[in-house]
């Protein structure tokens, strides 16, 4: 069972990381349309080419709008936020349960 601990723990730990590095995207991407970047950037056309698809199915889901303020990008780090704190922290604790 120590092994089947170590790979569940290991699989925690890099969603745990996969979902931050994530969440900072989404964080740049919210900053990003607060400027006018060159849409032709390749760095920009990643980071939108990840995140608006996301957001653009949230939005369809839930109303996002307030006013002229889109919280689609709040509402999606704060899902991330939970599924990190939730769902992460339970991989991560079932697998250190499982080594010992």
């Amino acid at each position: 069972m120590w092994s089947i601990g170590v790979i569940v723990e290991g699989i925690g730990r890099v969603l745990n990381v996969a979902l931050e590095v994530y969440m900072w995207i989404v964080i740049v991407r919210a900053i990003l349309s607060w400027v006018q970047p060159n849409p032709y950037n390749p760095l920009v056309r990643f980071i939108c080419g990840v995140v608006d698809p996301v957001t653009y199915r949230l939005s369809r889901i839930l109303p996002t709008r307030i006013g002229m303020i889109d919280v689609s990008a709040m509402l999606l780090i704060l899902a991330i936020y939970l599924v990190r704190l939730v769902v992460v922290r339970m991989i991560i604790e079932t697998g250190l349960r499982l080594r010992y």
